[in-house]
């Protein structure tokens, strides 16, 4: 005979599934980024999980719009249902906290812990659903779809920006900060956001220009050598004011942060080594003995904060 209550089998078969879909979400993490998946390790136990949670459901949503939907064999009309019905279910779920998918499971806790709400993903959607216009595999003739100096500021905040204010979300939502302080890492999260996207749209470029059919960093095509200088100036500019907002965060965030912000600025330092025609043949990388050292810098800059 059965001794435990209906409301004691529920509360255990939920916290089953919510585990089992924060083991699918990191898995995601795992197989699509080292440089961030290495980030993360460093946060604090609080903060770890629900980050990953972010990653898990912004990257799904990525992999609808950048080709894998579309190698299934789905066409345009079928990748927009796709991606309409994502963001249902991933609205849903943050409003109920619970959904089927594992990965919005996961997401939908974080997002109601840290007041993550569609003031912040319907932005994130909203580019995803841009990405879609985009001509794909075999672009036609007219050439990749270029964005001038509007688009790009509003498919940044979309993309990257509003991921960063998710992440701030979940650092701060202990804390005690003033309005100013606020703003600032508030700024702060969105010029890290943008400087990530940036130089992942320069060490991209032929990925985007040829398989995807987009043109992020000009609206008149092909960038040239003065072109790829002032994005690298603009990157390192981002980086520095994310820099500067980072000892406002809460200590168990921080070192995560300095090294996400470390790998991205030897990426930078990479890109701007390297010549614009190259660069649209050549995806720049941070070798993994780089990544340690850098890594282990952020982790001795925040040591010694503490200490």
């Amino acid at each position: 005979m059965r001794t435990r209550t209906k409301a004691a089998h529920d509360s255990s078969a939920l916290n089953k599934f919510t585990r089992t879909a924060e083991v699918a979400a990191d898995d995601v993490i795992r197989q699509y980024s080292t440089s961030f998946g290495l980030a993360t390790r460093l946060l604090g136990s609080r903060h770890r999980t629900h980050v990953r949670n972010i990653y898990a459901m912004v990257r799904v949503a990525d992999e609808i719009v950048d080709g894998v939907a579309e190698e299934a064999g789905l066409d345009a009309a079928a990748r927009e249902s796709v991606l309409d019905d994502y963001i249902a279910r991933t609205h849903e779920a943050m409003r109920t906290g619970y959904s089927t998918d594992l990965v919005l499971h996961a997401f939908a806790l974080t997002a109601r812990a840290s007041g993550i709400g569609e003031d912040l993903t319907q932005p994130f959607f909203d580019s995803m659903r841009a990405d879609l216009g985009s001509p794909g595999d075999g672009a036609d003739a007219d050439g990749p779809v270029a964005y001038d100096e509007a688009a790009h500021a509003s498919y940044v905040y979309g993309s990257a920006e509003v991921v960063g204010l998710m992440c701030v979300r979940v650092f701060v939502r202990d804390e005690t900060l003033t309005d100013d302080q606020q703003a600032e890492v508030v700024a702060g999260a969105r010029a890290l956001g943008a400087a990530f996207q940036n130089i992942n749209f320069l060490r991209d470029l032929a990925d985007d220009t040829e398989r995807l059919g987009r043109s992020y960093l000009s609206g008149e095509g092909r960038l040239t050598a003065a072109d790829k200088d002032a994005w690298v100036a603009t990157i390192r500019q981002q980086l520095a004011d994310a820099r500067a907002t980072i000892p406002l965060l809460p200590h168990d965030a921080r070192a995560a942060v300095r090294a996400a912000l470390n790998l991205f600025e030897g990426l930078t330092d990479r890109a701007d080594a390297t010549d614009v025609d190259e660069l649209y043949g050549t995806r720049v990388r941070v070798p993994g003995t780089a990544k340690a050292w850098l890594t282990a810098r952020a982790v001795m800059t925040t040591w010694r904060e503490r200490t």
